[in-house]
């Protein structure tokens, strides 16, 4: 019988093998195999026994060797073994093989057996999934009866997915001196907990419990004493307060449906094919790594609404499950909000400050959630980017997490930063009219029926990069060695939590940032804002962008930034069929322009991959007002402005790391022919003012110049007003007011250089440092040292940039 049902289905069934290596992988078992099954199905089985039979690995179904006189066991086990005609119930008893396999061993102390987890999927292949037949009987967590399984198989048979898991030996299940059946106990309950967690990896979470989350919530005895609070600070009964809570937690609570999920890849498949030419997903091994049997926790950046619709679709087409995703309440409109419930979003408020039951039950809908072995979204910046920067973490839903993780240590937790990089993005219009100084507008049903017109237009191509995950854990010991020996409650939250926290915020935003993509449409966005007007001929435009293809070829910013293969001219030839730049023919070439509109756009992709180029271009700046430069100057340059700068760009090196960088660079600037070595090796010079390399050397220290200025610009005006003058806030309104100033003097295309938020995050570093204190009154002081920042700031600067800004400054 099962060769006839191996035969029929290897002429309909299509099934992949994952992980790539997993052949090699069993093969290279040193003892005999066998093979573990989730549930015993003779579907499952068969398809095992054909790929096995395709790809040279061990039969299933063999006699296993056996060191002696035993009974047989057959080189396949099945864990879960349906009870009854329709398989209503599973038996989960330790398997009779396995008891037989124990005693072999236990009896012959020099042998093994090699178990290799086998779970088959089907309807879960990526890329395959099309009918709604299909979707209506693919890999769920309910019981299968036979009807159920063949229609499965019919339906879903070209779309199956065989994942095999890491070998096991059995003879490191079974140590110890207890009886054979306490041993096998055990083995099985670990292994039935490793197919659990590979089920929920793949297809999310059994929710068929998902009705009662809310009484688990009231239950708890946080929430009960927030409900206390709440009928002694409103004047409220119990029954009041209690449907408080109970709303609550509806306001906040997903609905996720598998089903809805099928149906919606098939709908987000087709409109990424109408808006965009691909959405290429980097390092999405880094998935497979961390995936199983840990909760991975994702963290992007928040470039624009695609973003949680992007990152699920990439994952789910990987093969795994789409996380819960944290949204603003803002989005939970009618109809809208709906069907995002359904696709795992959960909703917060803005602020949950003076709602004390507000805050406990949200942080225990995350610790509930959490504890499920849901995978969790959230972005820490808190909204959406509008300059194109990454924004300063907000570390609320970090503490929670990480609350949550020392309150119950289930599994272990995983940060995996994600990075967003669009050619164009969709909310084109909205963010040049707010660059432009237009208020935010409020997201209503209506807005997002007007928004569908987007449909019509075409926006490149999407990246995804996964970055370096984060493992809490390591964190943790980084900050409390000892924090394992500890039980901690809701009441006790230790001192060093809070920079815990603070820190990994940081680390994400710098694994977010080391995970970039430099897109055509970013490089040239990074040249064409670093000439005047915005005006450039061809082939010197096309010269630059090879220039800093070359410079980030030899010196990379990370392993996992991902750059363009286009060259130069392709570059250019691709953004002006996006509609970013004009074409016009003259006598002496083709000048390359744009428009303001476009320029203010243009800033937003430039600061998306400012930091890439940031060491190179602040190196650059210090050859803007000096022919010669030593080498120790420029190594203490960089020492004195670089923190800042990784404050601001969150660039991945730490300041004990910068002079070896440092070195590196300057010798890949080098190699490019944009500066030239004293023959002495002391230091090193700028190439002739009349050569293309001189050009390019002066166009890359644009690209931090502006970066420097208002650095400048804010140090001048405290120097200006004296020590004990002016409070912080008095500084940065004033940096702000002077800043806009300089911009529309000069015609600079640059929102952010006048951005109140980078002046507050500038002025906070200077009093972290030290460089800067404040006085019993709260007005700012300061020494000598912000007088030597200053004097290193007009090395790089030139004489012109420094005497324009005082101008103002003084005026």
């Amino acid at each position: 019988m099962n060769v006839i049902l191996r035969r029929i289905l290897a002429l309909w069934v299509r099934a992949e093998l994952r992980p790539a290596d997993a052949a090699a992988a069993i093969n290279d078992c040193d003892a005999p195999v066998c093979y573990l099954l989730e549930r015993r199905s003779a579907a499952d089985l068969a398809v095992l026994q054909n790929l096995a039979a395709r790809n040279g690995l061990p039969r299933p179904g063999k006699r296993l060797l056996r060191p002696g006189e035993h009974a047989e066991v057959r080189s396949v086990i099945t864990l879960l073994r349906p009870r009854g005609f329709f398989g209503r119930r599973y038996d989960r008893r330790p398997p009779p093989e396995l008891l037989i396999l124990i005693d072999a061993l236990r009896s012959h102390e020099g042998s093994d057996v090699a178990l290799v987890p086998v779970a088959v999927y089907w309807g879960r292949a990526p890329h395959k999934e099309g009918s709604l037949w299909r979707l209506l009987f693919a890999e769920n967590w309910a019981l299968t009866g036979r009807l159920r399984k063949l229609l499965t198989v019919v339906f879903n048979g070209r779309a199956t997915l065989v994942e095999v898991g890491k070998a096991i030996s059995l003879r490191s299940l079974i140590n110890g001196e207890r009886s054979t059946a306490a041993l096998a106990r055990g083995a099985t309950r670990s292994l039935r907990n490793q197919f659990r967690a590979q089920r929920a990896a793949r297809i999310g979470p059994d929710l068929s419990h998902r009705r009662n989350i809310r009484g688990e919530i009231l239950r708890t005895a946080a929430v009960r004493n927030a409900v206390r609070q709440e009928m002694r600070e409103r004047k409220v009964d119990r029954r009041s307060a209690l449907r408080t809570a109970q709303q609550y937690v509806d306001e906040i609570a997903a609905n996720y449906s598998h089903n809805f999920v099928r149906i919606m890849e098939r709908v987000l498949r087709r409109l990424w094919n109408r808006l965009y030419d691909g959405v290429d997903f980097a390092h999405a091994s880094t998935l497979t790594s961390v995936a199983t049997g840990s909760e991975i926790v994702y963290v992007p950046c928040h470039r624009s609404h695609m973003d949680y619709l992007l990152l699920s679709y990439a994952i789910y087409r990987e093969g795994f499950a789409i996380p819960h995703i944290a949204a603003g309440i803002n989005l939970n409109l009618p109809v809208i909000g709906r069907f995002l419930r359904k696709g795992g979003g959960f909703f917060l408020r803005r602020s949950f400050a003076g709602n004390t039951l507000y805050t406990v039950v949200f942080m225990k809908y995350l610790a509930a959630i959490m504890a499920r072995g849901h995978s969790i979204e959230y972005f820490i910046e808190g909204g959406r980017s509008r300059t194109g920067r990454l924004l300063q973490p907000k570390t609320g839903l970090l503490a929670m997490t990480l609350r949550s993780f020392l309150r119950e240590r289930k599994r272990p937790v995983v940060f995996l930063p994600v990075y967003f990089g669009y050619e164009r993005i969709v909310e084109v219009g909205t963010y040049v009219g707010e660059l432009s100084g237009k208020q935010k507008q409020k997201e209503t049903t209506l807005g997002f029926l007007r928004s569908l017109r987007i449909l019509r237009e075409h926006f490149g191509r999407v990246h995804v990069n996964v970055g370096e995950p984060i493992a809490l854990e390591t964190v943790l010991d980084q900050h409390e060695p000892k924090w394992r020996d500890h039980d901690y409650d809701d009441g006790n939250r230790p001192a060093w939590v809070g920079p815990a926290t603070d820190a990994l915020g940081q680390q994400i935003m710098r694994n977010i940032n080391a995970a970039a993509a430099m897109t055509p449409v970013n490089l040239l966005a990074l040249v064409m804002l670093a000439t005047p007007r915005q005006v450039m001929l061809e082939t010197d435009l096309a010269n630059q962008i090879d220039g800093y293809l070359g410079l980030m070829r030899q010196c990379p910013y990370s392993e996992r930034v991902t750059v363009t293969s286009l060259v130069g001219r392709e570059v250019i030839d691709y953004c002006y069929r996006l509609g970013m730049i004009e074409r016009q023919q003259q006598k002496f070439g083709v000048l390359v322009s744009m428009t303001d509109a476009n320029a203010t756009l243009a800033a937003y992709y430039r600061n998306n991959c400012q930091h890439l180029l940031a060491l190179p271009s602040l190196l650059a700046c210090a050859f803007a007002g000096n022919p010669v430069m030593r080498t120790e100057d420029l190594q203490r340059l960089a020492w004195r402005i670089y923190p800042y700068v990784q404050a601001e760009l969150f660039l991945r090196w730490d300041e004990n790391e910068l002079p070896e960088v440092v070195d590196r660079t300057l010798a890949s600037m080098a190699m490019l022919g944009l500066i030239e070595a004293q023959s002495d090796g002391t230091g090193w010079r700028r190439p002739p003012p009349t050569t293309g390399a001189a050009m390019q050397l002066s166009l890359l220290a644009q690209g931090m110049l502006q970066t420097i200025e208002r650095y400048y610009l804010a140090i001048a005006q405290l120097l200006r007003a004296g020590r004990g003058q002016l409070t912080a806030r008095e500084l940065v309104e004033l940096c702000h007011l002077t800043a806009q100033r300089i911009s529309m003097t000069y015609g600079l295309n640059s929102p952010e250089f006048f951005d109140r938020s980078l002046f507050v995050n500038f002025i906070d570093l200077l009093k972290a440092r030290a460089v800067v204190t404040l006085d019993d009154q709260g007005k700012l002081q300061f020494d000598e040292v912000l007088i030597r920042v200053a004097a290193d700031a007009q090395v790089v600067l030139s004489d012109e940039i420094r005497h324009s800004i005082l101008q103002v400054t003084h005026s």
